[in-house]
């Protein structure tokens, strides 16, 4: 349904895209990832036909982007990170407009701002003046246009910015549903909402894709990996001992110690990472028993998003 092959954009000796290439099929939703400056937001205007391109071909929904610009724009939602809102009008009169200009027929028009409006929680706000919303609410809006004409491939910045946790539960659970039949390119900075859309990102940073993986085997390859942070408590000369026991047992690959040098963090207790292959917490609750502890905790942590994209593209960005 999109497919970016090395597209570039230039502005005078600047570079802000670079031979960007990258592929998104039918029911896929594309976390499109990066710092700022990186060039998310050109990229995005150049798949939807906003922006030329300095060179590179793009095809979205079957059409070339650069040669039928307007055959790809009736096939896209695009919800930019600052919805283009009239802000005189009513919300009623604005997707009236929309929806006129998006080719619906007036017969149909009626029926489908009301669907809309329902499906993105905008149900009896028709008269609200648009310059009278809150930021979450003109974001709701921006959704709504977005998808009024029903497009075959969605593009969205920061399509969450400004909403309440109630109200981005309902938005992500509306993306979700868009996604069955179409194809989304998610674009936003809050990386938690991209692990749980999402099953496969793209890193842009300086203008060039740095990563393109499934979310999954990206975390794995560039994040922490799986740990076990474990917490135990012994007496002050067998307390003393616990990373040289965890870390003696079979199957323990590393332990270190998170608090002073030996370990320990407040009430005494021995506060560990431990790497292993498979869950050592089973051994390790019974050497626990075996040696008197007291334990307070033992938990598994998966590697985040958060920590691969810090990977790729390095904290300082």
């Amino acid at each position: 349904m999109i497919s970016a092959q090395g597209i570039s954009k230039r502005f005078g000796n600047f570079t802000a895209v670079d031979k960007v290439a990258f592929e998104v099929g039918k029911g896929e939703i594309l976390g499109f990832i990066g710092p700022n400056g990186a060039g998310k937001t050109t990229t995005m205007r150049m798949l939807t036909g906003f922006l030329p391109a300095s060179e590179g071909r793009a095809v979205v929904a079957g059409h070339d982007v650069f040669e039928e610009p307007m055959e790809v724009r009736r096939k896209v939602g695009y919800l930019p990170e600052r919805p283009p809102l009239y802000v005189e009008l009513s919300i009623g009169a604005y997707l009236s407009f929309v929806a006129e200009i998006r080719g619906i027929p007036r017969s149909k028009r009626t029926r489908r701002i009301g669907e809309v409006m329902e499906q993105v929680g905008l149900v009896g706000w028709e008269h609200r003046i648009l310059g009278s919303l809150s930021k979450g609410y003109r974001q709701r809006v921006g959704l709504a246009q977005a998808v009024i004409h029903d497009p075959e491939v969605l593009i969205l910045d920061e399509p969450t910015s400004g909403l309440d946790p109630g109200q981005v539960a309902g938005i992500r659970s509306f993306v979700r549903g868009l996604a069955e039949d179409r194809t989304v390119i998610l674009s936003t900075h809050i990386l938690p909402e991209v692990e749980r859309l999402c099953e496969r990102v793209v890193i842009i940073a300086n203008g060039k894709v740095a990563a393109d993986d499934d979310l999954v085997s990206l975390k794995n390859r560039v994040g922490r990996g799986v740990r076990f942070l474990v917490e135990l408590k012994g007496s002050s000369e067998a307390g003393a001992r616990i990373p040289q026991l965890v870390g003696a047992l079979n199957g323990v690959d590393q332990v270190k110690p998170l608090g002073d040098e030996a370990g320990v963090v407040t009430d005494g207790f021995t506060r560990l990472e431990v790497r292993a292959p498979t869950d050592p917490r089973t051994a390790i609750a019974r050497l626990a028993t075996e040696q008197g502890f007291v334990v307070r905790a033992m938990e598994r942590h998966e590697p985040s998003l958060e920590e691969a994209f810090l990977a790729v593209v390095g904290a300082e960005s």
